[in-house]
């Protein structure tokens, strides 16, 4: 796989500065500025036809990124297709290898980066991933039909009619994705039988209930009738499939859900980009994992005698457990939870506004909803943005109920996520974590930051703000909200020992349960669950941790170089202007302008 180091000197002598010192670059002469505007211009040329290719090759991916000149088609996942992506990525490389990197612009050569990485991971998923042999769950249509129904981007007979064409291959995608699974693990194969379930809430009788009341011809209604039955048998069918299935991977065991340190270690540099390896990060993560813990010792000898008449233990992490135990049984009511995370949206909002934290655009509306059941049983809560094509869209909140718990499983849930911590989570899912940085990076002016953001930069952002606002004031400097902040930081940093332990190390589930609860504090219901999302990813639990100590030290950085000029609201706003570029061009581009 060709990987290329982004240099420094580069960046420094496209901006006529040096990495110390006095600038003393020679100016480029007008016959080479012209070479230079030409090659800038061939660039941006370059990325907008790619971004057009791409489209025309991912259709989907098109829609959830708000593109929706290609919604009606449903690319079938056969091995024409993989092949046609196998040649898009060669016929790629090679222009953009035509393209001279020194001629270009401190923003070009990072977008270059980003769409030469995109192009290795393309690459990598099909020839050395693999997930579309062992993971059946990565065959789902739900999500793109429900984008297409639920959000208001054209008229309804307009939708309908992409609907209706994206319907006709809906038979031979689930046939070809029963042709592509090969030695399935049977973690991914429970979740595939319960999310394609969830397609049903879609692919509904509301839905055709809107299609007899549209204007659509009536030849178009008797068509889309006769594909919605195709489409509903063809996932039952499929729903069949798995579930036999299931039972024959129970009985004769599966594959393993590790995909073993080589790999690993591949799928880190292709989606974290971080310039440490896998192993640096997780030795680093065991490090301030002691040093939290460190931090939580000295709270809890500060606010034991407020809650405890008895001997406080001798043993730190004890003592520690002991008092988040006690504290985590004030939360909201298990029937409440969603209405509850809707209350502290504006008082989030409030803050920021009065602190002058970053500012906020009114205009584009984030709503709080249940988690559609077709998008469930992965993580708790998480938010779905509207694309760079489609700002003004809705950006959802998604918040997964309570209902399916046992009285016993959401009192777990819910003493996880008591008073202070669901206060730290809104943060970091809503206000100013994601759905901030969404909006910022939608307005970037670069369109493949935009579209191809870094995962580590994006979590990472969302996790820097949590403490941010604790320094800042939220919360009134409790030492209860702290000591649940470092809870839930802790759990980042563990997020990277589990991951990595469990797909590199062998760790078992035992193993698992353990770090989380007795060394992360956390409740048995979010350790169960957590142990399930590192059985169903790989990699992606590490970017909280990843983009959030690259954040939060750039941040410590820049501030002693600008001294008393240093606000922290203007650092917030340029940081985010660059789109969901990787931290590490982020922190050189802001480095390169001072």
């Amino acid at each position: 796989m060709k990987k290329t180091v982004l240099s420094l000197a580069v960046l420094f002598s496209i901006t006529g500065l040096t990495a110390c010192g006095p600038d003393v670059s020679v100016p480029a002469t007008q016959e080479e500025m012209q070479h230079i505007d030409v090659k800038n211009h061939q660039f941006t040329e370059f990325s907008t036809n790619f971004i057009d290719s791409l489209w025309q090759q991912f259709p989907t991916w098109a829609l959830y990124s708000g593109f929706h000149k290609f919604d009606s088609i449903l690319v079938i996942p056969n091995e024409d297709s993989r092949n046609k992506t196998i040649a898009f990525v060669k016929q790629q490389r090679l222009k953009l290898e035509n393209i001279a990197e020194e001629t270009l612009s401190t923003n070009q050569v990072i977008d270059y980066r980003l769409i030469e990485n995109l192009l290795d991971s393309l690459e990598w998923n099909i020839n050395r991933g693999k997930s579309w042999q062992w993971d059946p769950s990565k065959y789902n249509v739900a999500g793109g039909f429900a984008q297409i129904i639920n959000e208001d981007f054209a008229p309804l007979d307009e939708r309908l009619k992409s609907v209706l064409g994206r319907l006709e291959n809906v038979p031979a995608y689930y046939e070809a994705a029963r042709q592509n699974i090969h030695q399935p693990t049977i973690e991914h194969t429970q979740l595939a039988i319960q999310q394609n379930k969830g397609v049903f809430s879609v692919l509904s009788d509301k839905l055709l209930e809107k299609v007899n009341d549209s204007s659509l011809p009536t030849d178009d209604k008797a068509l889309f009738k006769k594909r919605f039955d195709s489409a509903i048998t063809a996932v039952n069918q499929q729903i069949e499939w798995l579930t036999i299935l299931e039972s024959k991977l129970a009985k004769e065991g599966s594959r393993s859900f590790r995909i073993g340190e080589k790999l690993y270690e591949e799928k880190f540099a292709l989606n974290i980009q971080s310039g440490m390896s896998a192993k640096q990060l997780y030795q680093k993560a065991v490090a301030d994992k002691d040093n939290i813990q460190a931090e939580m010792a000295k709270l809890t000898d500060k606010l034991w005698s407020k809650y405890f008449d008895t001997k406080k233990p001798e043993q730190a992490n004890l003592a520690i457990k002991q008092l988040i135990d006690k504290l985590s049984s004030k939360h909201v009511k298990r029937e409440n939870f969603v209405e509850e995370v809707k209350a502290q949206i504006p008082a989030l909002v409030k803050f920021v506004n009065d602190k002058n934290l970053i500012t906020l655009d009114p205009s584009k509306p984030l709503v709080v909803r249940k988690t559609p059941e077709y998008m469930r049983g992965f993580a708790g809560a998480s938010i779905s943005a509207p694309g760079p094509y489609d700002k003004k869209g809705n950006t959802y909140y998604n918040v997964t109920p309570l209902d399916g718990m046992s009285d016993e499983q959401a009192e777990s849930y819910l003493r996880e996520y008591n008073h202070w911590i669901l206060q730290v989570l809104n943060i970091h899912e809503a206000i100013p974590g994601h759905y901030t940085q969404l909006v910022y990076s939608n307005e970037s002016p670069s369109l493949v930051k935009s579209l191809f953001g870094n995962g580590a930069m994006v979590e990472g952002w969302a996790v820097y703000t949590e403490r941010m606002m604790l320094e800042q004031g939220y919360g009134d400097m409790e030492p209860e909200m702290w000591l649940m902040y470092y809870k839930w930081n802790l759990r980042v940093i563990c997020n990277t020992i589990l991951d990595y332990s469990i797909q590199t190390q062998e760790m078992t589930k035992d193993e698992a349960l353990s770090l989380m609860m007795d060394e992360a504090f956390q409740q048995q219901a979010e350790a169960e669950g957590k142990w399930r999302r590192a059985t169903l990813s790989q990699v992606q639990l590490t970017s909280y941790y990843s983009g959030y100590r690259e954040i939060y030290d750039f941040r410590e950085e820049y501030k002693k170089l600008k001294g008393d000029d240093f606000n922290l609201k203007t650092f917030h706003e340029k940081f985010l202007s660059y789109g969901s570029a990787p931290v590490k061009y982020i922190r050189q581009l802001m480095l390169a302008e001072l």
